[in-house]
């Protein structure tokens, strides 16, 4: 079994380009060498320490965990001054090189993120579920995870997320999705190219099946709903979604198409004006369509 330090290795090689991108420099603990892993134990946490001008990072592992950490104060000003950028399971015995790749993905644009960001004066933005998180059950994929990872399969979103996200202090999935990325994904539907097709189905119904009920509303509501009952668009969907998605779907549009359903698809078409976030005890469905 490969031990915690390879690990640790392995993901600091793989973000040796951030690291270079934000200017940030490896801060090696008394007593080791420059050809060795600059890790520091302290009971049972892990740390390796990087910093740059006025700015600082820290990779710490802990608890079957590792945390990409950073600060605006820099060295001096201690861990109190670290906030979490992004979280991540790391349990030794399943883990293998696709975790160290998807961390280091994760972990690298969420350090550019912050620290460009600063640069830039732009809004730091929300951090992804990550996949192991998510497949162990500590968290539930939330729709900002869902926009973030839409941006791999539609890089054509990158800037108008960033942009919702900027306007409105939080991501907003009904501006993102319903003026901008189901354009995207319904025309993908539309010409059913068997690729691209499994590419966003295999996303939509991962992140169903592990998300929150608000993101099991947006997909099966906010955007499949969007395919307003057309049979042809609908078909072309069902070889590609999961038993878990293609219910609520199904009966979305049936519902959507109906007369009862007007008034639910006129508020879908104009949602209301953005009101801070509010708990829900609804079903996700039912929640979605405004009922």
């Amino acid at each position: 079994m490969t031990d915690i330090y390879t690990v640790l290795a392995g993901i600091l090689k793989g973000m040796e380009p951030a690291l270079k991108d934000c200017r940030m420099e490896l801060i090696y603990p008394p007593g080791v060498k420059r050809d060795e892993l600059p890790a520091l134990k302290q009971g049972s946490k892990i740390s390796i320490d990087f910093a740059g001008q006025e700015v600082a990072g820290r990779l710490e592992f802990f608890d079957n965990k590792i945390a990409l950490l950073y600060s605006e104060q820099g060295q001096e000003g201690g861990d109190a001054a670290y906030t979490q950028l992004a979280l991540s399971l790391l349990e030794m015995e399943n883990f293998d090189d696709k975790d160290i790749k998807y961390i280091v993905n994760e972990f690298s644009e969420s350090l550019r993120e912050s620290v460009g960001g600063k640069s830039k004066a732009s809004v730091k933005m929300p951090t992804p579920v990550s996949k192991s998180a998510a497949r162990s059950g500590i968290l539930a994929y939330d729709p900002n995870t869902l926009a973030s990872r839409l941006t791999g399969v539609y890089p054509e979103l990158k800037e108008a997320y960033r942009e919702n996200v900027e306007l409105f202090g939080d991501f907003l999935a009904e501006d993102f999705f319903l003026n901008h990325a189901n354009a995207f994904i319904i025309e993908t539907i539309r010409v059913n190219d068997k690729q691209r097709m499994r590419r966003l189905f295999n996303l939509l119904n991962e992140v169903y099946e592990d998300g929150t009920n608000e993101t099991q509303g947006v997909i099966a509501v906010t955007i499949l709903g969007a395919l307003d009952n057309d049979q042809e668009l609908l078909a072309n969907c069902v070889d590609y979604m999961g038993q878990d998605l293609m219910g609520p779907v199904l009966q979305v549009n049936k519902y959507l198409a109906s007369k009862s359903g007007k008034g639910s698809k006129m508020r879908l078409e104009n949602p209301p004006l953005y009101k801070p976030k509010k708990k829900r005890g609804k079903n996700p469905i039912s929640a979605a369509l405004g009922l």
